[in-house]
Order: structure tokens, then C-alpha cells, then sequence
């Protein structure tokens, strides 16, 4: 699903896979509708960016993932691989996807990049901050 790019010279190819290990582990739980999943693969100081808007870990959980959840179950997306770049405790996840098929009787023909940031703190990497943008195809 994903691609590891080389390790940086203050990184170790295991930290790469871990990173995406990460990020996939995300967008399995939000497949599975599994919300506690997901929530604990995120960093407490979360910021999501989507649409034109920025929500915080709260804000997040309350009313953005139960929306993420349902639309990955109806939608299937294929992931392209993604470029993993780790430099320290911090890395990023960079990929893009296509979304097609039914939501809410409406159909969905969508191309879509995320960009997802990681911090590892105790030797734990989670999800710091996310930023979704789609257009139609």
C-alpha cells in the first residue's frame, strides 16, 4: 500500500515503517468503523485541515470522524503509494488516492491528497496533524 522512501541519515528504515504502519492502521480503522482505533493513533494536540477549516482533537472526534467513518465504509478508495519522510521524532506521510462509488445516493468520482504529520514521543509515533483535500475527476 504504501512506498518507504530511504532513510534519512537521522532516521532508520525501521522508523519508516513504522511511520506508515501508522497512517495505514488509521485508514484501516476508519474502514472498520472503528472509532477507538483511530482516535488512539492520534496525538493529543491534533489539527486536521479540510474544506477551508481547522479542528482541533475535540472538535475532530465529536463531529468530523463519526462523518470519515461513514464515508470510508460506503466508498472505497484506492490509495496510491505513499512517500514517507522521517527526520528526527517528526515525519510525514504524502499520498493521493480515487474515491468512487455511493454516498448518501449521490455518487462520488473524487481524486483526493493527504498529508499527514507524525511526532514520536516515548518511542510512539502519532498522528499531529492532517490535511485532506478532493476535487471530482
Amino acid at each position: 500500500m504504501g512506498h518507504v522512501m530511504p532513510a534519512t541519515d537521522t532516521a532508520l528504515p525501521s522508523d519508516s515503517v513504522a511511520v506508515l504502519r501508522v497512517v495505514e492502521a488509521f485508514h484501516k480503522a476508519l474502514v472498520a468503523g472503528d472509532s477507538t482505533a483511530a482516535l488512539a493513533l492520534l496525538a493529543p494536540d491534533l489539527v486536521v485541515m479540510e474544506a477551508g477549516g481547522v479542528e482541533t482533537f475535540a472538535e475532530f472526534r465529536k463531529s468530523h470522524l463519526p462523518a470519515d467513518i461513514a464515508f470510508a465504509r460506503a466508498v472505497p478508495s484506492v490509495r496510491a503509494a505513499a512517500t514517507v519522510v522521517v527526520k528526527g521524532d517528526a515525519a510525514w506521510v504524502s499520498s493521493t488516492s480515487t474515491t468512487e462509488g455511493m454516498f448518501r445516493d449521490r455518487p462520488v468520482n473524487s481524486v483526493g491528497a493527504e498529508l499527514m504529520v507524525l511526532s514520536r514521543v516515548e518511542k510512539v509515533w502519532r498522528i499531529s496533524a492532517i490535511h485532506w483535500s478532493s476535487k471530482a475527476r
